[in-house]
Parts: C-alpha cells; sequence; structure tokens
C-alpha cells in the first residue's frame, strides 16, 4: 500500500492474539505497522512480532521490486515492534541499524546483541538523509518506554509516530472509527505518561504534519491536526464529554439493583451519557476508558473483608497508576454490618488531583429501602 509516492506500508495484521500485551482484550486483532521509504538510500522503519516474519519480509522485498535497504530505523525496543530485527539483519547484511542510544542498550537485553559495528545512533534533532527525504529524530521518552525516538520526513510532511496515535484492531476491519479503540489503547497504554506526551506535542507543534504513520491503527492521512487535538485533551486529564460513568461490584445483586436505579434515573433526567459497567463482568480496560472519557464517575461497591470489593480495588488501582484526576467522584457503598466502602475509596484517591466528591452519597445497609431510594434520587439530581 502506498500512503505516498515514496512511502510504502509493509506492516502486517494479526488475527491470532487475544491479549494485547496480555491484558487487552483486541477482538478485531492488532496491525504492526512497518514502512518503507523509497529514495536514493531505502529505510525501513520498525520490524513486526514475532509469528510474522515471513509475511514481513515478503512485503518489504516486493515493495524493494529487487533493490536493497540501506537501513532499519528502529523507533520503539518493544518485542512488538522489534522482535525481527536480527531476521532483518540477515537477511540484508549491508543495512545499518539507527535508532537511539537506550534502544541499543534494550536490544543487547532482548536480543543478545548491539550489532555495534552497524550502529547509527541518532538523539534528538539529527538527521537522516536519504536523498529527497530527510528524517528528523524526535526524542519522545516514556512515550511509552524510555527509548522512544520518533522521526519526521519534512518533504511528504510525514510523522513516523511510534505508539503515539495507535489504535486497537486490525487495519484490514479498520471501519473509520478511530476515536473508540485508539482512546482505550491511550488510557490503557499511554495514560500514565500525561506530562511525557505533552512534552512531545509542544515538539510536533513546530512541525507541518500532514500524516501520521503510527506503529498500531491506520494510517493518519486526513485532518491530522484534529487528531493532535484530541491527544492534547486526553493528555491533559481534560473530559472529553459531559456523561456520568457508573462502575459497580455486586455479591448478591442489592448494590447492583442501586446501580441500574441510578443509570435509570439519570436517564430519565436527560443526562447526556451513562455508561454503566459492572466491573466483575466488563472489560475493565472500557469501563477505564469512559472514566476518562466523562467528566463524573459514580464508584458503587460493597465493603468486603472490611475493604472493598476486589473488582472496585482494582479499577481504582487502573485509575490511580493513569493519573486519573479532574473528575466528579460519588460514592454509593453497601455494608449489611460496618460499612467502610466510603472510607476506603476516599483514602484510595486522597491523592489524586482536581478530584471534587459530590454532596450527596448512597448508603446502602444490605438492601434498598426507602432511605438509600432517597438518597440515590438526591444523588441523581445532583449528576444529571
Amino acid at each position: 500500500m502506498k500512503i505516498t509516492k515514496d512511502i510504502i506500508y509493509v506492516g502486517v495484521d494479526d488475527h491470532q492474539v487475544d491479549l494485547f500485551e496480555g491484558q487487552y482484550i483486541v477482538p478485531e486483532g492488532m496491525a504492526y505497522n512497518s514502512y518503507l521509504i523509497s529514495d536514493e538510500k531505502i529505510a525501513v522503519t520498525d520490524t513486526v512480532a514475532e509469528g510474522f516474519e515471513e509475511e514481513w519480509i515478503g512485503n518489504i522485498k516486493a515493495a524493494l521490486n529487487g533493490k536493497t535497504p540501506d537501513y532499519l530505523i528502529v523507533h520503539h525496543m518493544e518485542p512488538d515492534h522489534s522482535a525481527n530485527i536480527d531476521l532483518f539483519m540477515t537477511e540484508f547484511p549491508d543495512a545499518k541499524i539507527v535508532s537511539s542510544a537506550k534502544a541499543f542498550t534494550m536490544m543487547g537485553n532482548f536480543l543478545h546483541n548491539t550489532y555495534a559495528d552497524r550502529q547509527v545512533v541518532v538523539k534528538e534533532g539529527d538527521t537522516l538523509e536519504l536523498g529527497a527525504h530527510s528524517l528528523t529524530f524526535v526524542s519522545a521518552p516514556m512515550v511509552h518506554w524510555p527509548e522512544v525516538m520518533l522521526s519526521y520526513d519534512k518533504t511528504d510532511k510525514v510523522l513516523f509516530s511510534a505508539d503515539a496515535f495507535g489504535k486497537f484492531g486490525a487495519n484490514d476491519v479498520y471501519d473509520g472509527d478511530w476515536d473508540c479503540e485508539a482512546r482505550r489503547y491511550y488510557f490503557g497504554i499511554v495514560g500514565k505518561f500525561g506530562a511525557q506526551v505533552q512534552n512531545l506535542l509542544k515538539k510536533a507543534a513546530a512541525l507541518d504534519i500532514q500524516i501520521i504513520c503510527p506503529l498500531h491503527g491506520p494510517v493518519i492521512t486526513e485532518n491530522a491536526g484534529e487528531y493532535v487535538k484530541t491527544y492534547n485533551k486526553w493528555s491533559s486529564y481534560t473530559p472529553e464529554d459531559e456523561g456520568v460513568v457508573i462502575a459497580y461490584t455486586s455479591v448478591y445483586g442489592h448494590t447492583k439493583a442501586a446501580a441500574e436505579m441510578l443509570a435509570a434515573r439519570l436517564e430519565e433526567k436527560n443526562c447526556p451519557s451513562v455508561s454503566l459497567f459492572d466491573l466483575a463482568r466488563d472489560d475493565m480496560a472500557e469501563a477505564v476508558e469512559d472514566a476518562f472519557r466523562y467528566d463524573r464517575l459514580v464508584l458503587a461497591t460493597t465493603t468486603y473483608n472490611t475493604d472493598i470489593f476486589p473488582f472496585m480495588r482494582e479499577f481504582i488501582n487502573h485509575l490511580i497508576e493513569r493519573n486519573y484526576q479532574n473528575r466528579k467522584i460519588a460514592i454509593i457503598e453497601n455494608g449489611s454490618w460496618a460499612a467502610q466502602a466510603e472510607k476506603v475509596i476516599r483514602k484510595m484517591l486522597e491523592n489524586s488531583k482536581d478530584l471534587v466528591f459530590a454532596e450527596n452519597t448512597v448508603h446502602i445497609m444490605s438492601a434498598l429501602n426507602d432511605e438509600s431510594k432517597a438518597q440515590l434520587e438526591a444523588l441523581a439530581e445532583e449528576l444529571a
């Protein structure tokens, strides 16, 4: 697939993977993107995951049309992008590897070989001249590993963005809906590093970016500026939309009943959006995604072993480690004899920035009664 006259897509789609990075459900698979820049000198950017080497090398050789590559550019050393470095260097013994110093250190750890006699070490601002195309390297530490470099081709105005601007899903099933799976990908994988993404976006603002070539997901060929604006919103922890997320855990169904009742009342009051998640059964990553998308979050859980139910603790930990902030939080607690849920939740979130707790908290003793139903009504009124 040609992206520009000289830039060709040579990546692969993976429909075998069930859990990306061992935890994210990817029913539509994953794309491992690799690109070839054909010029006086030829560069291939990044490799693909283990198990797809034959398809990938075949794609490269077809794009080369009998020529030989001069460089392999390694933007990121995560194994889904670096697993076939050895294969490439064997297939093309005259090629050199271009990467950051930290990436070469990681290469030694992963591959036990740094190709010392074939290295081209680059840092922020360095360029690689290919002929008509000149690549300028942009350091992007912790987006989302410390060795990450991006590169910018000023000729075609293309940003090779490593894991930035990626999404879940194979490219051969992409239906044009980028935001949902890109958001789940961002907050799951990159979300902790908002400050680092903000630093990268400041550098990107100085570049005329018309096309974005990420390591996962579709090539962005139109309205690149809008995608940059979206990343700015996500990385600044600014709520994207108005709405309420209700995340609950329930042992015997009483907390679930309260969560469902609140959702129904909010919808009756024309709340812009209401998302309801059973944290024991629904995709946790989807719940995390919506918690960052919307501006209000309800945590509904039982007291359990003088703590909170394990799935709720896991959910809150996911939020905390991704720097959850700048939202309104409400609590529904259920305790049959010694309720502790509200206390535990507030303690867990005490170091999170700019969280505002709702004035109304719902206290359930075992099952809903008239008093707790009235508290639910007051909370619905406040949140709506």
